[in-house]
């Protein structure tokens, strides 16, 4: 039978390795100065060790400390952490981390974490895996004041971070990136079979942060495995909010790529550069965007004859240079407009169409296809980002 356990600052660590699948850990208010080390647990599939404030409004606060990642995890399966504060009060360290010594962290949800003030250099993550992680759901979390948002996978292409939905998220403040996905050399056959990994609903935004001597993308996406397993995996990357870069593109992939319903504002450079990085661009559908930025706005960089389609259709771009590659028809493009920039992200399709003719209707083919695609409705089709109902709700919450 799961059991409750009602802990505070001075005894929470004592419950950690008893809980069972389907315990939970409930924690009162306080500071917590000794960290979260989840290390050796395993819930069960309907059934997960649940780590969460007693009081969803009055959170506990985990104070970050020297030396030590202040939520840990080593060697953990069905996991979900929520409703917590970590305060990195810039010590440098993670806010939450799967260690690199860690054999696995499988099926982790983290949920309403408000992470903050980890940034005493790029280096310092509000969640990174440096271990194989598989099934993450990261969801309706806060981070601001942090070196990197979160950086999931290793610097060398190992320890792949697989099949994860990262959705709800408000990202702001970061030195370096809001998200990188890390590239993928090879996959254990334990991962066979093809896992997209989501990425929806989320504000990445660098809006006054200033640009280092590093800058970097809000986000970055690499390939994954080129053949074998996971090579036929995707990023769907739908219905986000990606604002604001004063030294690079708001984001910048290669590999394998949904791209759609997003909304990109740069007043500073440029929006989507899809070029190679460890590896090339492959597949590539980028669709329904509505794109705002002085610089380059759709950048498609391709591997001359590999055969891959990089399809650029029905985006509303204005750009200081709209569109430069990939295979485009049916775009709407427009100069830029720096008197759209601080509109309401629902109002900026009309900002920027302000004044235009009738535009011309799309093929009913092109959108057979594209209704392929999960939450894209070929009967709200329009030119540029239709708004979700889940990015208005993350855009509803304090702002980032």
């Amino acid at each position: 039978m799961a059991i409750d356990y009602p802990a505070g600052p001075d005894d929470y660590r004592a419950y950690l390795q008893r809980l069972q699948p389907g315990d939970r850990l409930l924690l009162q208010p306080g500071d917590y100065p000794h960290g979260l080390p989840l290390h050796h647990l395993s819930g069960e599939v309907g059934h997960p060790i649940v780590i969460a404030a007693a009081n969803p409004a009055a959170p506990p606060r985990f104070i970050a400390r020297p030396r030590a990642n202040t939520l840990s995890l080593v060697d953990v399966r069905h996991i979900s952490v929520r409703d917590l504060e970590l305060d990195g009060q810039n010590q440098p360290v993670d806010a939450v981390k799967a260690e690199g010594h860690s054999r696995y962290a499988d099926f982790i949800t983290l949920e309403r974490l408000n992470i903050h003030d980890h940034a005493a250099s790029q280096q310092n993550v509000g969640i990174s895996t440096k271990c194989p992680a598989y099934g993450w759901v990261i969801r309706d979390n806060r981070i601001e004041r942090v070196g990197t948002g979160m950086y999931l996978g290793d610097s060398d292409g190992s320890d792949a971070f697989i099949g994860g939905r990262i959705e709800g998220n408000r990202i702001s403040h970061t030195l370096g990136y809001s998200l990188q996905i890390k590239h993928q050399k090879i996959r254990s056959t334990e991962y066979a079979g093809r896992h997209d990994t989501v990425i929806r609903y989320n504000v990445f935004s660098k809006q006054g942060t200033l640009s280092g001597p590093q800058p970097r993308p809000n986000v970055l996406l690499g390939h994954f495995p080129l053949s074998g397993a996971g090579s036929e995996d995707r990023y769907l990357v739908y219905g986000n909010l990606f604002a604001h870069n004063p030294g690079e593109a708001l984001l910048q992939a290669e590999g394998r790529v949904a791209l759609y319903d997003n909304l990109f504002v740069n007043g500073s450079g440029g929006a989507i550069h899809i070029q190679p990085h460890n590896d090339v661009p492959r597949d590539m559908a980028i669709f329904s965007n509505t794109v705002l930025a002085s610089g380059a706005g759709i950048q498609v960089r391709s591997a001359d004859g590999k055969g891959y389609r990089q399809l650029v259709t029905v985006n509303l771009v204005a750009a200081g240079q709209p569109l430069q590659g990939g295979a485009t028809s049916h775009n709407q493009t427009l100069a830029y407009r720096a008197s759209c920039l601080d509109v309401h992200p629902a109002e900026l399709n009309r900002c920027l169409l302000a004044g235009s003719r009738t535009l011309p209707r799309l093929p009913a083919e092109l959108m057979r296809e594209l209704a392929a695609y999960p939450e894209w409705n070929p009967a709200a089709a329009s030119y540029g980002a239709r708004i979700p109902a889940g990015l208005l709700r993350t855009l509803d919450k304090a702002s980032p």
